[in-house]
């Protein structure tokens, strides 16, 4: 039997907790500012919601598909880490 990681680096591991999301910035409406487009010109051009577009502008997704994320950045003309960013200081958000 093989001994787990001591890093936690597992998917089912403590580091992948809602600490380690709060991580993750979405810059969803900079670039939207920054190519004048509204979200509703975004959810007609990529086939994703408004709400669920203001809940990923919001920060408040947990989670993206790579097809979302792939037709999302051809709308905005961008690469994912154009969209994403990673801050390891972030300090956890309360889940309420």
């Amino acid at each position: 039997m093989k001994d787990k990681p001591d890093d936690d680096s597992t998917a089912e591991g403590p580091a992948d907790g809602p600490a380690e999301a709060a991580a993750i910035a979405i810059r969803l409406d900079a670039l939207l500012s920054e190519r004048q487009m509204t979200l509703t010109e975004l959810s007609d051009r990529v086939g994703v919601t408004i709400v669920n577009l203001s809940v990923l502008k919001n920060g408040r997704a947990r989670a993206i598909r790579f097809s979302t994320l792939a037709r999302l950045c051809r709308a905005l003309d961008c690469q994912p880490g154009d969209l994403l960013s990673y801050h390891a200081d972030q300090p956890a958000r309360s889940s309420g």
